[in-house]
């Protein structure tokens, strides 16, 4: 479905902490049950209530992990504070696994901050990563979510947040399956598209191969812009020309013995920053991961959002120090947004309607 923009025209009444005034959300119509406010007041969680119990616990568990998420984003990826949210938990698609992906507005803190999230019966961690996914193209600034460049790197950081809670959303393989189109030397206007999502996906699990943290390559992405293309992202940060990055990226995939069936076939996530060439380990990386740790014991987080912490500070760190991002005048976070899908789905799952619910 292709969602238009709708700014979130007026500040909500004012009402007290306990009972907060519903947002106007992209699609959901019924009713907004609220849920609580993560610690830091940064999100806010409904739930749809006739959904019952397990959509309670989904939105329960969202509120305790929202702030690791929020905090992962903004300081191990984007490299910026971003804004408060509003999120409801519900049936996308009329899916309760998850499966119904993920949607909101907008490119950003004022149109975005609406965030539907498909329900996750029993498994939370996906309702984490889904909430991820839309935040971090909030994160892009106005740039990026809606081309197939954005969606790829919203995907990866949904990924690094939840520890690979979507695996099946995974596009690489149909790229890989359907002769490998190239989608490096062009964006593709969209977000639905399996291939170029999946080019995507497998280039920048390569770049992380090589040594190039999720955080550079995010900052990277959000300053070229919607019109940047993978190539030009792999000249910034290699300082090779972008005449090169498809063939050298082609024949890294060629020499692949075999194409994973994931999202990452060069073991990109497992080698956050990479592993297998980080330098001796600084006091202060080791700090931030010890840091994790001890945060996500202390608020007895579960081990998978504590695993997921810990990957988030190592795919953050870069081998070699990244250059200055170029500053942004005031504003520049919410300078433009186009009408166009924002939705997250699987693979080859229609987009549906969720007018009436």
């Amino acid at each position: 479905m292709h969602h238009p923009i709708k700014a979130i025209g007026k500040k909500q009444a004012a009402a007290s902490r306990d009972n907060p005034v519903p947002p106007q959300w992209p699609s959901y119509t019924g009713t907004s049950q609220f849920v609580g406010i993560s610690p830091s007041g940064r999100v806010t969680v409904y739930v749809d209530p006739t959904l019952g119990g397990p959509a309670l616990q989904n939105a329960q568990d969202l509120v305790k992990d929202a702030d690791r998420v929020v905090s992962a984003n903004d300081a191990h990826i984007f490299g910026a504070a971003g804004g408060p949210v509003s999120v409801i938990i519900f049936a996308l698609g009329g899916a309760t696994d998850g499966t119904g992906g993920a949607d909101h507005a907008g490119c950003d803190y004022t149109t975005g901050a609406a965030i539907e999230v498909c329900a996750s019966f029993g498994n939370s961690a996906r309702v984490s990563a889904l909430f991820e996914a839309e935040l971090s193209e909030c994160s892009m600034g106005g740039n990026l979510c809606g081309v197939s460049t954005g969606e790829a790197l919203s995907r990866w950081c949904a990924a690094v947040i939840s520890n690979n809670a979507l695996a099946d959303f995974a596009t690489a393989p149909q790229w890989e399956q359907d002769g490998m189109p190239d989608y490096v030397n062009q964006t593709d206007p969209t977000d639905q598209n399996a291939d170029s999502t999946g080019c995507g996906m497998a280039f920048l699990s390569w770049l992380m191969s090589q040594g190039h943290g999720l955080d550079q390559i995010a900052q990277t992405m959000v300053s070229l812009g919607d019109t940047g293309t993978l190539a030009q992202l792999y000249a910034n940060l290699t300082s090779d020309a972008a005449s090169n990055a498809w063939p050298a990226f082609l024949a890294a995939v060629e020499a692949l013995p075999n194409f994973a069936a994931n999202d990452d076939p060069f073991g990109g996530a497992v080698q956050p920053a990479q592993l297998a060439h980080l330098p001796p380990w600084t006091v202060e990386l080791a700090g931030k991961v010890f840091g994790a740790i001890l945060a996500g014991v202390a608020a007895e987080k579960a081990a998978h959002q504590i695993v997921a912490s810990v990957r988030a500070v190592l795919v953050a760190a870069p081998t070699t120090k990244p250059a200055a991002p170029t500053a942004k005048p005031a504003g520049a976070l919410a300078a433009r947004c186009y009408t166009r899908s924002r939705r997250l789905l699987p693979p080859g799952r229609p987009i549906t309607s969720n007018v009436g619910w």
